[in-house]
């Protein structure tokens, strides 16, 4: 197994922002140039490197996969995971979850989440409508403000939440699955892909046996608009790393 990282931020100048990334293949993307302020430590389980404790932490973001929830055998750090997302909801960390770390967050906190949900599979561009809460969130808020309330986004996944945790404000839908974003405390979880531009979502078509070219053809005429979302979830976000940072060494 190797080393853990350093995750402590005393020293640093900036917050450090701890991204738990599975694969290769789902990279923080598009939101590393939104997360202004911020120093980013990547963290790959999947690779060996420990998880670190919710109370090393100043902000965490975790990233998606396909493996499912239910992949503890041959994933097995999916259930430190799951315990560090606990952990973090409990300690009041500013926490960003996309798609399986979305998934992992609700399980975490008592929700459920349907291994190939019935309705199949939600890919390519899809339009996400922001619940009335969505507008007062600290992270879905500016991007609602920029948008509107039907916002356009990248999707790519089988399995689905299919019931929230208790706690859990419910932020967003689309029209195939009702779960689509939600807040748990400092925690917010969103089922599609700020993150993915028009190239990683051909190479996940690819990978999948899907044309690039029909997943990919909601990209275009949605650049901007998408663009957006990335750059305003992000900032937002970032941003509450940094507050909370600065009011902890006050």
């Amino acid at each position: 197994m190797l080393d853990s990282p350093n995750f402590s931020a005393s020293s640093a100048a900036a917050p450090v922002l701890t991204v738990v990334q599975h694969q290769d293949s789902v990279p923080l993307g598009l939101l590393s140039e939104a997360l202004a302020g911020v120093q980013i430590s990547l963290v790959r389980p999947d690779a060996g490197q420990l998880l670190p404790d919710a109370s090393d932490l100043d902000g965490l973001v975790v990233l998606g996969g396909t493996m499912s929830v239910q992949d503890t055998r041959d994933h097995p750090w999916l259930t430190a995971e799951r315990e560090l997302l606990d952990a973090a909801v409990a300690q009041g960390v500013p926490t960003l979850c996309v798609c399986l770390g979305a998934q992992q967050l609700a399980v975490a906190r008592g929700g459920q989440v349907e291994v190939a949900a019935p309705t199949g599979p939600e890919r390519g561009v899809v339009e996400v409508r922001m619940r009335p809460d969505a507008a007062a969130d600290p992270v879905l808020g500016p991007v609602v403000a920029a948008l509107g309330r039907d916002v356009p986004a990248p999707s790519m996944h089988g399995d689905a939440i299919t019931a929230l945790p208790p706690e859990a404000t419910w932020l967003a839908s689309s029209q195939q699955y009702p779960f689509q974003a939600f807040r748990l405390g400092s925690a917010v979880g969103v089922q599609f892909h700020p993150e993915a531009d028009e190239a990683t979502m051909r190479r996940w078509a690819a990978a999948e046996g899907q044309d690039p070219d029909d997943l990919a053809a909601g990209y275009g005429p949605n650049a901007a608009a998408l663009a957006t979302v990335a750059t305003e979830l992000g900032a937002a976000f970032a941003a509450q790393v940094v507050d909370r940072t600065r009011l902890a060494v006050r």
